[in-house]
């Protein structure tokens, strides 16, 4: 074994961050689950899990007992590898895109000795895990490892469904295929957008331009409202859930998945919500900045740093909340529905931002105001010009009832 002298701060707390966070968000996505059964409770005036443990805090443990326990049944025609594979190829992309988000800021390490003959070299430390040191914080490339990592979760569902040899779990593949095509793009493009007005790729730069400036949902609120429902299609999530459809699919990609296979896919649902609410915290909501127009604390110290992980837990809580708040709330669409919203609505207006953006960048015009001047001006004129755009007829027409507040008497 080779004898190490020392070791750099920056190796020694990433480490410690990538072994905290993968053990963490664990924890997190099991209460995750009961935190939405108590939020669904409280929508439909029920009380929700209360029997296992204080309050039913113990909820979590308990199901995951019972998972672990029941019977891992395989489809004695299915493609048994693939079959087994399609889990971990949606689970592994749900968990690394936390690799790049700046969650703390930068740390002044004093340094440490762990053992008398290795001692921990202190210094300035960025708070992301391994992949912003080695990759975002010397190439640049933290958004685009983002956006690469966030579109190979899709594989695990289409591997799922045609693995399974279903013809409903094999429906619910393609869905998902349709879907992540087709919302990729105003996602992609809603980031852009960002990296366009910051000039640069990586997390902590945008950051800093809204802490120097403004957030930026307030910058770009249409490209926010973009990102966050292309978020929600993306981890499959209501009113986007087309993948599972219980009513029409019985459970879609996943109905010949049992015990514990059956449980990583929402694990991976889960562990979909919580990172693309933290990337949308640091694209939108300014990171870890406590408010808009309001300086930043203390820098450097381990109190400053331990209060800008507060402030985005917080900030990724709420969001997380959101999220199961609109499952609860809205209808599913309907696919032609979900595919019109994408290639009707969302990709040319978010086509229209890009190009305002571009033309007010080149003008020079980055501050926030041109920036949500532009946003206002673009709205008005869609919401203009939306009634005279051509319409589909025939498959969303209301249908004329006798009594209905829909029916128009002829003559």
């Amino acid at each position: 074994m080779p004898h190490v002298d020392s070791i750099p701060a920056q190796v020694f707390v990433s480490a410690l961050v990538c072994l905290a966070v993968f053990a963490g968000i664990q924890g997190v996505i099991a209460y995750l689950i009961l935190w939405e059964r108590k939020v669904v409770a409280w929508i439909q005036d029920r009380i929700g899990p209360n029997r296992v443990g204080p309050a039913g805090i113990l909820q979590p443990l308990a199901d995951g007992i019972k998972l672990f326990f029941k019977e891992d049944y395989n489809p004695a025609l299915a493609d048994r590898r693939l079959f087994i594979l399609a889990p971990a190829f949606i689970i592994i992309p749900a968990l690394i895109g936390w690799a790049i988000v700046p969650w703390g800021g930068v740390w002044d390490f004093p340094g440490w000795t762990v053992w008398w003959w290795v001692p921990i070299i202190g210094g300035a430390v960025i708070q992301p895990a391994a992949v912003q040191v080695a990759a975002a914080g010397d190439v640049g490339v933290g958004i685009v490892y983002v956006i690469a990592t966030a579109s190979i979760g899709v594989y695990g569902v289409v591997l799922g469904g045609w693995a399974s040899n279903s013809k409903y779990a094999f429906l619910g593949g393609l869905r998902a295929g349709a879907q992540m095509i087709s919302y990729e793009i105003p996602l992609g493009v809603a980031i852009l957008i960002v990296l366009l007005t910051v000039g640069s790729l990586r997390p902590d730069d945008i950051i800093a331009a809204q802490t120097e400036g403004m957030w930026f949902a307030v910058a770009h609120p249409l490209a926010a409202i973009l990102c966050f429902v292309a978020m929600l299609a993306e981890a499959n999530r209501a009113p986007f859930d087309l993948p599972e459809a219980e009513q029409e699919l019985v459970g879609g990609y996943h109905t010949e998945y049992s015990a514990m296979k059956w449980a990583l896919f929402f694990f991976a649902e889960y562990g979909h919500m919580i990172t693309s609410s933290a990337i949308f915290s640091v694209l939108f909501l300014g990171g870890w900045h406590f408010l808009p127009f309001v300086p930043q604390g203390v820098e450097g110290g381990l109190i400053a740093v331990l209060f800008k992980v507060i402030v985005f837990a917080a900030k990724v809580g709420l969001l997380i909340t959101f999220m199961m708040v609109v499952r609860w709330t809205l209808p599913r669409f309907r696919y032609d529905q979900l595919m019109n919203l994408a290639w009707r609505m969302l990709i040319p207006l978010s086509g229209l931002l890009l190009v305002g953006t571009s033309v007010l960048v080149y003008m020079g015009l980055t501050q926030w105001w041109w920036m949500l001047a532009m946003n206002a001006l673009l709205a008005a004129v869609v919401y203009v010009g939306q009634p005279f755009l051509p319409r589909i007829r025939g498959s969303n027409e209301k249908i004329r009832l006798p009594g209905s507040r829909f029916y128009a008497p002829q003559g």
